[in-house]
């Protein structure tokens, strides 16, 4: 027996979901709405379960677990290069500090330096200030003997030392 399609209960409408009578009470819809979600939770979970997967399929539970050990791995990764990363800028930073300090040292340096030469160079401009000297008047001073190491440790005496030039 064919049925007109005015003779439907309820209209035809397109759609992904199956289809479902309208309920007639509250209580019948909630009843419902529950078996949904059981029946979606179930499907959800049973996609989802490592067993049946592994069972169906061991190579792509196997290519899930390396992949999950290449993530890990990986942010294990960047954490050590961020780690790193954030060293070497603190690294940086007090090396910079280090070498703006040690320019203002040789800029202070220079200045003294150029003061004391504008000094002596004032000096020299005034004649009563210096005193002429001539080849009588030096001093001349023994030089200094080399201390023996007998005083210090046994193992420093055997060393052989060699004395440093002035300057160095």
């Amino acid at each position: 027996m064919v049925q007109s399609r005015s003779a439907l209960p309820f209209p035809l409408v397109a759609s992904l979901s199956p289809r479902q009578a309208p309920e007639s009470s509250v209580t019948a819809g909630a009843k419902s709405s529950r078996k949904l979600q059981q029946r979606t939770l179930k499907l959800i979970q049973g996609s989802l379960s490592a067993r049946k997967l592994e069972r169906r399929a061991p190579w792509i539970s196997n290519l899930h677990r390396a992949t999950d050990g290449t993530l890990a791995g990986l942010g294990i990764c960047m954490l050590a290069l961020s780690a790193l990363t954030l060293h070497w800028q603190n690294q940086w930073g007090v090396s910079y500090q280090q070498m703006e300090s040690s320019q203002v040292l040789e800029h202070k340096l220079q200045e003294s330096a150029a003061l004391l030469e504008q000094h002596h160079l004032g000096a020299v401009k005034r004649p009563g200030w210096l005193v002429p000297t001539s080849s009588e008047k030096l001093i001349y001073l023994p030089a200094p003997s080399v201390a023996s190491g007998a005083s210090g440790l046994p193992l420093l005496s055997s060393l052989p030392l060699r004395q440093i030039r002035t300057g160095y």
